[in-house]
């Protein structure tokens, strides 16, 4: 899941969270969460824009607070981006998305 910036702009993008040896991860950095692979987590994201903050819970525990960059126009996305080594398989499931804005 990532928090895109507007196009062009750099860096590119205020969160990235991403999931390495079944670890969810802030980037490349802290883990938020430990064997995430096959079952479901309730993932909430608060980036707030004019506090210059975002706050991550995983299954109502709040799991990291990180400053934001500024404001800019965003845009998120969610899906499977690539991965290292081979795999069978990929796949990012995701329901009951919602988007609330202040």
């Amino acid at each position: 899941m990532q928090i895109h910036r507007a196009e062009g702009e750099k860096p590119a993008t205020d969160a990235m969270l991403r999931v390495y040896d079944g670890e969810l991860r802030f980037y490349v950095g802290a883990v938020l969460e430990n064997n995430v692979y096959n079952r479901w987590i309730k993932l909430n994201v608060i980036h707030d824009v004019d506090g210059n903050k975002l706050t991550i819970f995983v299954d109502g525990v709040i799991k990291h607070e990180a400053q934001g960059r500024g404001r800019s126009d965003f845009y998120f996305k969610f899906s499977v981006y690539g991965h290292t080594g081979e795999s069978n398989r990929m796949e990012s499931r995701w329901r009951d998305v919602k988007i609330f804005k202040k």
